[in-house]
């Protein structure tokens, strides 16, 4: 028996809006306070950095876009179901140690995490879940089932894997329908030898606090590379902003706030100084930045762009010291006391686009397994070239992470 893994993430802008330049009081004290960034639940935030660098280096010069959270949660519910070195090589990965205090404190901040999730806020949407598709002629065992209901809030549904068409389609539709329609093709090669699906979801829709005005938004040039050049359509607009000048790192970093307590982090890093951005991004480092933002005054020109990207993460989390789960001593026992089961696949697809409104965005995550077979002279930032976008939510959470390089 084998286990594909399919992870797919769409990010998409939403729906054209026109929104009140005045802010509250409450939000411009939200913009004086940005909150400080807490250790980072449900698992450390260096698996997300480490995953980048291994997305980053297997293509260079490209566009890369990516959900750590929607990634990390697959490993953990992954990991419920697994024994012995397999288990301790994704947990490992994820930043932890193989020790049982640490595993109950992974799956227990994942279960407050969504939990927080789910709480309605004004201005911005946010929803991370599960669901299990399983054949009737597959057991799987109790442990398992509980702990995916009771720490992930997975819905499970009996599927008829026998009739390929219509077990895709049962699960696309529900795919579909949760992330409000951005994504309705995740499971694409079902057979009759599959025999359970499991599936995550992310749903992300913000709109900024404050709306870039459309008739300020002009062609400019973006250097792709010192040589090449692309016209783009570069939005504007002059405001307070969350901002830092990072010397160490030879970058500015800017922080636009969104309405309900996230905030997209964009990066720009001197010319030629890419690289070492890149390598020395960690957790420490984005907590710092949190910390010591500072309300600014900026004339921001910030393109408007969109960027795909997708990637066989079952080829790069063993840079991350992931790899028994892909192959045949995988000991997934814990799902299943089929014999012989693995992942034999893990895909993430996504694409982002960034406007004048905001920003709307989904994450699903699917595993299929299968028998074997200065304010009067404010500064001008302007991301003229490549550069770095983080969407953190809470101040603590990375939902989002990506490398603009050609918009």
């Amino acid at each position: 028996m084998q286990l594909f893994l399919l992870l797919c993430l769409l990010l998409l802008s939403p729906q054209a809006a026109t929104f009140r330049r005045q802010r509250s009081r409450e939000t411009r004290k939200r913009v004086q306070e940005l909150p400080a960034a807490a250790k980072a639940a449900p698992s450390s935030r260096d698996f997300t950095f480490n995953l980048y660098r291994a997305l980053a280096s297997a293509a260079p010069g490209q566009n890369i876009f990516f959900s750590p959270l929607s990634i990390s949660t697959s490993l953990a519910m992954l990991s419920l179901g697994t024994r012995s070195s397999t288990k301790a090589q994704i947990l490992e990965g994820l930043g932890l140690k193989p020790q049982e205090d640490q595993e109950e404190q992974l799956h227990r901040g994942f279960q407050q995490l969504l939990r927080e999730l789910s709480q309605p806020r004004d201005g911005l949407q946010l929803s991370l879940g599960s669901a299990l598709f399983t054949d009737s002629t597959l057991r799987v065992g109790d442990a398992f089932l509980s702990a995916l209901k009771t720490l992930y809030l997975a819905d499970l549904f009996p599927t008829n894997f026998k009739d390929p068409a219509g077990a895709q389609k049962q699960i696309n539709d529900y795919v579909a329908k949760q992330t409000q329609g951005k994504i309705v093709d995740l499971i694409k090669d079902l057979d009759s030898t599959d025999i359970m699906v499991m599936v995550n979801y992310i749903f992300f829709k913000a709109k900024w606090e404050t709306s870039f005005n459309p008739e300020n938004t002009k062609e400019q040039d973006f250097h792709v590379t010192r040589t090449k050049a692309v016209r783009v359509p570069m939005m504007n607009r002059e405001d307070e902003y969350y901002y830092l000048l990072d010397r160490n790192l030879s970058c500015r970093v800017v922080g636009v706030p969104y309405q309900g307590n996230a905030t997209a982090l964009f990066v720009l890093p001197n010319e030629g100084k890419m690289a070492q951005l890149e390598n020395r991004l960690s957790e420490e480092t984005l907590r710092n930045w949190l910390k010591m933002f500072t309300k600014r005054e900026l004339e921001l020109y910030l393109p408007k762009f969109s960027i795909e990207g997708s990637y066989q993460l079952e080829k790069v989390l063993p840079r991350l010291g992931i790899r028994e789960v892909f192959t045949s001593k995988a000991d997934l026992s814990g799902i299943s006391n089929y014999p012989n089961i693995q992942v034999s696949k893990m895909v993430h697809d996504a694409v982002v686009e960034v406007d004048e409104s905001g920003t709307k965005a989904a994450a699903a995550t699917g595993v299929v397994f299968m028998f074997r077979s200065a304010r009067l002279n404010p500064p001008r930032v302007v991301f003229n070239r490549p550069f770095l976008i983080l969407i953190v939510e809470n101040g603590k959470n990375v939902i989002f992470l990506g490398k603009v390089t050609q918009p």
